[in-house]
């Protein structure tokens, strides 16, 4: 019988949950068991040991600057072994102070800096004032194409993150990376690294199964996923783009 369990580890959620990161796995919960999968979610947590050649997915929420060096201390002992996974495909959601830690340093605007992980080129410095507010993006693959489809949510940060990755996306209402570029968020191998929250799945089940594609892949299983009904999921996208007075474009539902 094939195994139709897939397997998120979320890191730290004591600590990194500023933004309702157990809402992104609740949607993939459900639409896994919507599909015959059974979602099986292991919170790490401080002191306990990760062992990411067992996981098809992982979850690094949001949190404040102490506790991402908390977390960032605890995971410095497994960066070889994350950054391993991350090259072999591993698929990670890294959210705001997750998606910051990913990278080399957050330098606070006393110059301190809060090394990362070091485990993508992303550097990001606080800038003297919060970028916040609902947000709508243009999704693009990471060549750089469109076909028309947005994400939606809301950002609330003072990181002004820089790199040269694909962004997720092309800002059309909202900040993004660091309210200059225009670009959001991050994509590398499996890696979707994001400002926005919310969280950010429930709007986005076109993201959400993305993200689930590529665990599926991961792991080996290469079948497609079977159409779920979206409709409410599309109104709350739609909702946000009106009050951003985004056009819908050629969303799909």
């Amino acid at each position: 019988m094939t195994d139709r369990t897939v397997t998120l580890a979320h890191l730290f959620p004591e600590l990194l949950n500023l933004y309702a990161d157990q809402g992104n796995i609740s949607v993939l919960r459900h639409r896994m068991h919507a599909r015959g999968w059974t979602l099986s979610v292991t919170p790490v947590k401080l002191g306990s040991r990760v062992d990411f050649g067992s996981v098809d997915m992982v979850l690094l929420g949001g949190g404040s600057d102490r506790e991402q060096q908390l977390v960032g201390r605890e995971l410095a002992i497994y960066r070889e072994d994350f950054a391993t996974a991350i090259e072999a495909g591993l698929p990670v959601l890294a959210v705001c102070g997750g998606y910051q830690l990913l990278g080399e340093y957050y330098e606070l605007q006393s110059g301190e800096r809060i090394p990362g992980l070091g485990l993508l080129a992303v550097t990001t410095r606080a800038g003297k004032g919060r970028l916040i507010g609902n947000i709508a993006i243009e999704w693009v693959s990471q060549n750089g194409e469109s076909d028309g489809k947005t994400i939606v949510g809301f950002e609330n940060h003072a990181g002004r993150t820089f790199h040269d990755y694909a962004p997720l996306g092309r800002v059309l209402k909202g900040h993004g990376n660091n309210g200059r570029d225009h670009h959001e968020g991050l994509q590398y191998k499996g890696v979707v690294g994001t400002y926005i929250h919310g969280p950010l799945l429930p709007k986005n089940p076109h993201l959400a199964d993305h993200l689930l594609a590529k665990a599926l892949a991961f792991k080996g299983c290469h079948e497609p996923l079977d159409a779920l009904d979206d409709a409410l999921e599309w109104r709350a996208h739609r909702s946000v783009l009106g009050m951003l007075g985004v056009k819908s474009g050629e969303i799909r539902a």
